[in-house]
């Protein structure tokens, strides 16, 4: 019986760990990834402006301005559409309710959210810890704030189908992504 497709998001706030669950979910699956990030790398190509943080919220902003809170899932669809169509897809950087409530409705029984959970002190401790573009102290917690409030971070966590307490080693990790893969795809 060939196991059943999905659409999986990764869902987080900052620390949680969120990539390295999508990079081991793809490195044990092979399914193909949305970066929902690539939407504003895209624009601000699109408009001659350099890649940097600024920038990206600026464009960020205007997207969502201009399509509403749901634009990266709005115009990255065709794309998990197209991969669909023969595997699994696994989505990166699905951050507000809004797309959460578009991919839902395209997809139903089909779509799934595994949420990391890691608390505040870990989280500022990895982020301010971390190798590529780490955050001080400050710059964590606002950016927890901004996540929540501004991102409409919340309700993809509070809907997820899967929740991972992530306070503990990468073994711990993969070991309940694995258990989670196993319901997934039906093993």
């Amino acid at each position: 019986m060939p196991e059943p497709k999905i659409v999986l998001a990764v869902v987080g706030l900052p620390g949680a760990g969120k990539t390295e669950a999508t990079q081991y979910i793809l490195k044990q699956t092979g399914w193909p990834k949305v970066y929902f990030g690539d939407v504003i790398f895209d624009e601000m190509k699109r408009r001659n402006l350099d890649i940097n943080e600024d920038n990206e919220k600026v464009t960020r902003n205007d997207i969502r301005a201009q399509r509403g809170m749901g634009a990266c899932a709005i115009i990255s669809m065709p794309k998990i559409k197209k991969y669909y169509q023969t595997s699994s897809v696994v989505l990166e950087s699905f951050y507000s309710w809004e797309e959460y409530r578009v991919t839902k409705r395209e997809f139903g029984d089909n779509f799934y959210v595994l949420a990391l959970f890691a608390s505040p002190h870990t989280r500022i401790q990895r982020l301010i810890h971390r190798p590529v573009r780490p955050l001080s102290e400050a710059e964590a917690i606002s950016r927890d704030y901004s996540q929540i409030e501004d991102a409409h971070q919340a309700g993809p966590i509070a809907r997820a189908d899967f929740m991972i307490i992530n306070e503990g080693s990468r073994e711990y990790l993969f070991d309940q992504i694995d258990k989670i893969l196993k319901k997934l795809r039906g093993i």
